[in-house]
């Protein structure tokens, strides 16, 4: 489903990405973990398209086409989702307001009717319900007074809402208590584990993992992935620590 071949990439004129190759098949959910300014949250606003994040090299396909050709509002409506490690504010839009608009334009773009004011209200209902958000939050503005893991939970019942083909979630865990993680980690078990779908899961922490299971973790380290595995790796990571588990004698393991 995605495919990133030799991805080189650049913020601020300073190579980040140096060489990435991945590949998440459908039906998969990757995790990615990696010391601080490896570059993981580099590769996720590649692929999302965020201005600034120039590439250089390289190239990812997504579903058969070319990702890095599409402005972002395309690679949405393609499928593609990405989720914020720091979800911003939007004073003066709602909730309930900004999903509507959002999932109506993606329709369009697809060539399909937009949903009418009351079906979208079962939609967002049932998709609050799922991720235990109230939806009185819904009809708050966007992230405004939001604590972090309400941020969270909000943001994946816009994943749900907008049911993409491919998720990118960077560092969904932080901020998030024991509670939360849990009621989120079974949100992406349910939105996104699908044949048809599949996820790239950024994270620091293996603690997400004992509720999403990946089918592989990868390793980025230096604008790279440089080891890969099952998800024994993440628990090696979490007891070992990235230098006892990235040592050569480890690699050659």
């Amino acid at each position: 489903m995605l495919e990133i071949t030799n991805l080189h990439a650049t913020v601020a004129d300073k190579p980040i990405l140096k060489g990435l190759t991945l590949t998440v098949p459908a039906g998969e959910i990757h995790a990615i973990m990696g010391p601080n300014g490896a570059g993981k949250s580099t590769l996720s606003y590649v692929l999302g398209g965020r201005p600034g994040y120039e590439v250089t090299g390289g190239s990812v396909t997504f579903n058969g086409i070319d990702l890095l050709d599409l402005e972002p509002h395309e690679r949405a409506a393609a499928g593609l989702f990405l989720g914020f490690q720091y979800p911003v504010e939007i004073p003066g839009v709602s909730n309930v307001q900004f999903l509507r608009e959002a999932l109506n334009a993606q329709r369009t773009a697809r060539g399909e009717e937009p949903l009418s004011g009351g079906d979208f209200l079962k939609l967002a209902k049932a998709k609050a319900a799922l991720l235990k958000l109230d939806m009185d939050m819904l009809k708050r503005q966007v992230n405004v007074g939001f604590s972090g893991g309400e941020k969270k939970r909000a943001e994946m019942v816009q994943m749900g809402i907008l049911d993409p083909k491919f998720a990118v979630l960077d560092e969904t865990d932080s901020g998030l208590d024991i509670d939360a993680l849990k009621v989120v980690g079974e949100g992406i078990n349910t939105i996104m584990r699908s044949p048809d779908k599949a996820v790239l899961l950024i994270t620091h922490y293996q603690r997400l993992l004992d509720y999403v299971k990946p089918d592989k973790v990868h390793v980025l380290a230096g604008g790279r992935i440089v080891q890969g595995g099952g998800p024994e790796l993440a628990l090696r990571l979490e007891s070992e620590g990235y230098d006892a588990v990235m040592a050569p004698e480890s690699a050659n393991a």
